[in-house]
């Protein structure tokens, strides 16, 4: 995916930028808070979530049902918090809490609102999860997306400005080392997945271990997995949601898998950028866009199936002094790459404080 070249960020350049930012106080959500701080924006979090009464159960609500009553709730929710505050952006991280309502209510509090998506919400996954996000999507100031095909998707559902961004590292949560060497031993593993339990998945993995892969996998719902009896072995724990717990997962593993996900019609994943920000090698499906990210079997190795990746994982363990070659210069390259999150949210900052009769309405970057 190309990218328009924009200088890198200066702190100066975003100092006591008003932002407030919208979404999950953890993961990759938090990771951006942290990049907005860094580059020198006055940040506010909030988490909408945490004002609903029935948070434990929301997740599976979104997707199982109709929840338009969400709105208003969270609309009111957002005036009453914010009170007389104003921000110069409005950061909304995911947004399957805010429908129209939701999005007018920043708008009182911010003078631009911005939605960063890198989810598929123009997918099936997910059912109904992003059903008030579509509704909302037109009253944004920007639309940010991570795959090319959602720049018409969401020009479509009439947004007013759609930018295209890459999926990033974080430069300070994949900057190794980021576990202790208590840590990393406990996390030791020959071949790892850490990640969900998704369909298409466990057949994938259960013919890697059927092949003799020394597979170990951390990650949630793998019991609902029709192969479980024959995963159950290589499961070593639930998800890693700690930065230093999921670092030690990556860095203890000679080799990472990144599985795409399929429903969400992906051609890379989070993992194809923290894999090697880390420094470890990268094993993952090929595609058109890992091939522009990295030099295969020279900066990471790429398969089309689980009989060439149990190949290409055999041929690896066997040898040390290849396998740490080419996971240095897969480091070396992302690097390179620069897909970190502080210049791709200057990007969107740059972008969003743009003067309105500067730009195009629905101008794709």
């Amino acid at each position: 995916m190309t990218e328009v070249g924009m200088p890198l960020p200066s702190i100066c350049e975003f100092q006591g930028l008003r932002v407030l930012c919208v979404g999950p106080a953890y993961g990759t959500a938090l990771h951006k808070v942290r990049a907005l701080q860094r580059l020198g924006c006055d940040v506010r979090q909030v988490d909408p979530e945490d004002w609903l009464p029935w948070r434990r159960g929301l997740s599976k609500l979104l997707i199982e049902c109709s929840a338009g009553f969400l709105d208003p709730l969270v609309a009111s929710a957002l005036r009453k918090h914010l009170g007389g505050q104003r921000f110069s952006v409005a950061f909304v991280n995911g947004g399957a809490l805010l429908g129209p309502r939701g999005v007018e209510a920043l708008q009182g509090h911010a003078d631009r609102v911005v939605n960063f998506n890198h989810d598929n919400p123009f997918a099936s996954r997910d059912k109904h999860k992003w059903q008030l996000y579509l509704k909302g999507l037109r009253w944004y100031d920007l639309v940010v997306v991570v795959r090319e095909e959602n720049l018409l998707d969401a020009a479509a559902a009439r947004a007013r400005d759609i930018m295209l961004v890459s999926r990033t590292a974080d430069e300070v949560a994949h900057a190794p080392p980021q576990s202790t060497s208590e840590e990393r031993a406990r996390y030791t593993s020959e071949v790892a997945f850490v990640g969900t339990w998704m369909p298409e998945r466990g057949p994938f993995l259960a013919e890697l271990i059927d092949r003799g892969v020394p597979l170990s996998i951390w990650g949630d719902r793998w019991r609902k997995a029709p192969e479980w009896h024959r995963l159950r072995g290589s499961w070593r724990g639930p998800g890693v949601y700690s930065d230093e717990e999921y670092a030690a997962a990556i860095l203890g593993s000679k080799v990472c898998l990144g599985l795409l996900s399929k429903g969400n019609r992906d051609h890379v994943t989070t993992r194809s950028f923290e894999v090697p920000a880390l420094g470890t090698l990268l094993c993952a499906e090929r595609t058109d866009e890992h091939l522009e990210l990295y030099k295969d079997r020279e900066e990471a190795v790429f398969w089309r199936d689980a009989k060439e990746c149990a190949e290409q994982c055999a041929i690896l363990l066997a040898n040390d002094e290849v396998r740490r070659a080419i996971a240095r210069a897969g480091h070396e390259r992302c690097l390179r790459n620069g897909h970190f999150n502080e210049p791709m949210l200057a990007r969107v900052l740059r972008r969003a404080l743009e003067p309105p009769n500067g730009r195009e309405t629905g101008h794709l970057e």
